[in-house]
């Protein structure tokens, strides 16, 4: 009787225990009814401009709201103690702001997939020795609180025990390089993508010693009750690495800032200040509403470095250096004269992104229309062609910049239409714009910028996006 009762007990409780874990994967994963996102400032994280909202991470944030077919909910922190602690707190879902994978960050919270890698860098400024070795350092190390460099600070200091930082709350690593630009600390260490985008602004930068290689930038998510939101942007992930938008984005913010000129570089900022101030009204106003001015501007500065008497020993000339049968086609009789050329440039932009197919999206029209503006329409058409037979994407310059250097090989030309074209060139060319452009965008909002914020912007502001449209493939 004993053993009939033990046995019908174990029954039970075997039971049970199945039904409770029947019950427990039954559970739904929880509803969110908006995405909230918590993220810092930084040009390739999350910024706000005349031209609206950007930023690899807020660009993902974007589409990941628009999966899960709810509103998105953007709430910037100014330091990452804050943001951690909101994490904590449950008062956003997810963080989004260019953080690193550690292994401290994987005992605090759950990582979502990797979204690109960075190399951590120390960073010192031009005039001071060469670092050879962390230890030999002629000065401090100033880094930010609770960022990933501490853990490496402090693994290296196991190693050697006379390793001593500083560690600032109040400071991002944008400020902490302007301070090394400006002679305020001798060294910090930031992620590779932060430095190839500030030395387009700080030129007096130098990259030192790489500390760690290769580190995942990823999401992060509250340790728990958060199965259900990792299982949808696993889902997410999966499904925008296989129709490319990683790829895209990657090229977006970090493909046209990897090569750098100093003395380029230097003498475009001296321009900025002082030639710049005689032309841009002319550049404001032949922008008009459809073209970015500085964009425009770039532009100009690329071909003519804003000079109006250049010229070219194939015969181009002026500021936006236009040959002579395109200037008489727009109706400029002197191309010499900065006005005329500044119009008679705006007027052939626009005139090349009318011309390009619909299915090239608003967002890289520019870019398409500036490799016209170099190597001419045709050619830009065979290379279109010839990224869709080597089964690329046609309207995606981070696929043509792959095709355009092929136009100057034998292979590959002698296939195309109009033949062999300096694809090499016109890439170079482009993201040679880019760059400046995005230093004008940065001097612009820097001119902008009152010397102390607004009490009301050191709070944690909220920005909240409506859902997006889903697209057909999409889960409702």
């Amino acid at each position: 009787m004993i053993r009939f009762l033990w046995v019908m007990l174990s029954v039970f409780v075997l039971t049970a225990c199945q039904q409770a874990a029947v019950d427990e994967s039954e559970i739904p994963p929880k509803k969110i009814t908006e995405l909230r996102v918590g993220t810092l400032y930084g040009p390739q994280i999350f910024m706000t401009s005349g031209q609206g909202n950007s930023g690899f991470d807020y660009d993902m944030a974007v589409l990941f709201a628009e999966y899960l077919d709810v509103p998105l909910k953007i709430q910037p922190f100014t330091n990452r103690a804050e943001l951690f602690d909101a994490l904590r707190r449950n008062e956003i879902d997810i963080i989004a702001a260019g953080i690193t994978d550690t292994p401290a960050r994987r005992e605090q919270f759950r990582l979502g997939p990797p979204l690109y890698h960075v190399n951590q860098i120390l960073v010192y400024r031009e005039g001071k020795p060469i670092p050879k070795d962390i230890s030999q350092l002629k000065g401090k190390i100033t880094v930010m609180a609770e960022s990933s460099f501490v853990e490496t600070l402090t693994q290296l200091q196991k190693r050697y025990p006379s390793l001593a930082w500083e560690q600032v709350t109040d400071k991002d690593s944008d400020e902490l390089l302007a301070m090394i630009a400006n002679k305020e600390i001798d060294y910090t260490i930031v992620d590779s993508s932060s430095l190839q985008i500030n030395r387009r602004y700080m030129p007096e930068l130098r990259s030192g010693l790489v500390l760690e290689e290769r580190q995942n930038v990823v999401w992060l998510l509250p340790a728990n009750d958060s199965d259900g939101l990792m299982s949808q942007l696993l889902a997410f992930w999966h499904q925008e690495r296989l129709v490319g938008t990683l790829e895209h984005l990657n090229e977006k913010y970090f493909g046209h800032v990897k090569r750098f000129d100093y003395i380029d570089t230097r003498a475009f900022l001296r321009a900025i200040e002082t030639v710049l101030p005689r032309y841009r009204p002319l550049f404001e106003t032949h922008a008009g509403t459809d073209l970015d001015w500085r964009k425009l501007a770039a532009t100009s500065y690329q071909e003519s470095h804003w000079n109006p008497n250049a010229r070219s020993p194939t015969g181009v000339r002026g500021m936006m250096m236009l040959t002579e049968p395109t200037a008489k086609e727009i109706g400029i009789t002197n191309r010499l004269d900065p006005e005329q050329s500044i119009r008679g440039g705006a007027d052939y932009l626009r005139d090349m992104i009318k011309r390009l197919p619909e299915s090239v999206p608003e967002t890289e029209r520019m870019w398409f229309a500036l490799a016209s503006y170099n190597i001419g329409y045709a050619h830009l058409e065979d290379a279109r062609k010839l990224a869709q037979s080597m089964e690329l994407n046609p309207n995606a310059w981070r696929d043509l910049k792959k095709v355009l250097p092929l136009l100057q090989k034998r292979k590959y030309y002698q296939k195309t239409r109009y033949g062999y074209a300096r694809g090499s060139e016109a890439v170079h060319y482009v993201d040679s714009i880019r760059r400046y452009y995005d230093t004008l965008v940065w001097v612009d909002n820097q001119s902008k910028m009152p010397d102390e914020a607004p009490s009301e912007l050191q709070d944690e502001a909220a920005v909240i996006l409506p859902p997006l449209p889903l697209s057909p493939s999409q889960p409702k």
